[in-house]
């Protein structure tokens, strides 16, 4: 038997960071939206026990260090299941980019072997057990448009954004999340207007939606790794209609209505940048 799932990269409109946790987490408030940049992941089940993951990158670990890996390990163990599977990943999502990519293949593991194994668990089930695996993964498993609060596993769902084109470029240098944690300076932190963002997506208001995108992520980033500004202030340079780092970085996205002003963009970061995507909002 087998199957294959989407597996969509996702983009914080806004990440705020606020407070340090008793569990050595941080608490974040961010909107989060998945976007048409996607990996394909491929499940076929077999009667041997292993659990095999092969990609076509050869950046990312086969091994349980794949958060792929561990979702089939988790299901397979706590239902008891008889058998493996094989994955199969078609990587499109830049590794270690801020875009969710690791945790999105992992969710469409549960979602694609929930489907194989016939296990019956509803999303909030699959979710619920993604968060054993990492903070982003329960939102993956939803998808569209979300608040994350907490340690990012407390969701209120929300309507789509504005629908528009989405620029991204990532460096070649990634930077470390647990290095940028250790530069915020939580009590200097410019807080984003979340709430103005809510209101701005559930009235479909483009314009605020791109005057509020907001990552206070940023500054520690830019620190660490200075091409992520040079890449932001292209973008901003190059007329984009708004412009924020996603995640801890190091990739910055815009956004753009107009699909000859995205094109343009696109074109003038391709010079300027290996890794460029132009894809559509999917929210």
């Amino acid at each position: 038997m087998k199957t294959s799932v989407k597996a969509p990269a996702k983009i914080n409109l806004t990440l705020d960071v606020t407070g340090k946790r008793t569990d050595g987490y941080h608490d974040v408030k961010m909107i989060m939206t998945t976007v048409d940049l996607a990996d394909r992941i491929h499940l076929s089940l077999q009667d041997r026990q292993d659990i095999e993951v092969r990609v076509n990158n050869g950046q990312l670990p086969t091994d349980e260090n794949n958060l792929a890996f561990q979702s089939a390990a988790l299901l397979k163990s706590k239902f008891h299941i008889q058998g493996g599977v094989v994955i199969d990943i078609d990587k499109y999502i830049p590794v270690s980019a801020g875009l969710a990519g690791g945790s999105t293949d992992a969710a469409a593991v549960l979602r694609g072997l929930n489907d194989l194994w016939q296990l019956g668990l509803t999303l909030e089930q699959l979710a619920e057990i993604g968060l054993q695996i990492g903070s982003d993964v329960p939102f993956c498993v939803y998808g569209g448009t979300a608040l994350a609060e907490g340690r990012g596993e407390k969701l209120t769902f929300l309507p789509s954004p504005p629908t528009c084109w989405v620029v991204l470029a990532k460096p070649p240098a990634g930077v470390a999340t647990k290095d940028i944690y250790k530069r915020l300076r939580l009590n200097d932190i410019e807080h984003p207007d979340t709430a103005g963002m809510i209101r701005a997506i559930e009235n479909s208001d483009y314009r605020e939606v791109c005057r509020l995108l907001q990552n206070v992520m940023e500054t520690a980033t830019f620190e660490l790794n200075a091409d992520v500004k040079k890449i932001k202030d292209r973008m901003i340079e190059s007329g984009a209609d708004g412009t924020v780092m996603s995640g801890s970085g190091p990739t910055v996205f815009s956004l753009c209505r107009n699909d000859k002003k995205a094109l343009r963009l696109y074109n003038a970061l391709k010079g300027f940048v290996d890794q460029v995507y132009l894809v559509r909002m999917l929210g």
